[in-house]
């Protein structure tokens, strides 16, 4: 066994100072965290809908007849591409971006960040 960590060996590494604030945004408009909202297809629209209402990973997958593990899979793939820890995390994140609508239960997700699919000459808001 090792002798017991002095307070000299555990101390944190000091912080650097910050140099904007939390509420910044960096030219272009996009928010100070750096995702880059890209358009959501058709699948993940309704997934994120319905994290935000707080429908469950089986329910979820019984509607979307897809298995729960791709559900959670295609949550994954949304909290990493939002940055977000979480599925409230993820939600939040969503409505700081904008993707969400505001204001209105259930929450939607906004056409701009639909998916739109060119095939056949027709677009699926």
């Amino acid at each position: 066994m090792t002798p017991a960590a002095t307070s000299e060996e555990i101390k944190p590494a000091p912080r650097q100072p910050r140099s904007e604030p939390d509420d910044a945004r960096p030219t272009g408009g996009r928010p100070a965290g750096g995702a880059d909202v890209r358009r959501l297809t058709a699948v993940d629209v309704r997934i994120l809908e319905g994290v935000a209402i707080g429908t469950s990973t089986a329910r979820l997958a019984a509607s979307l007849y897809l298995s729960k593990q791709g559900i959670e899979y295609r949550i994954g793939l949304m909290m990493r591409h939002f940055q977000a820890a979480n599925r409230p995390a993820l939600v939040s994140r969503a409505h700081s971006l904008g993707v969400l609508s505001v204001g209105a239960w259930p929450p939607r997700v906004l056409p701009e960040f639909h998916e739109s699919e060119k095939r056949a000459g027709r677009t699926v808001p």
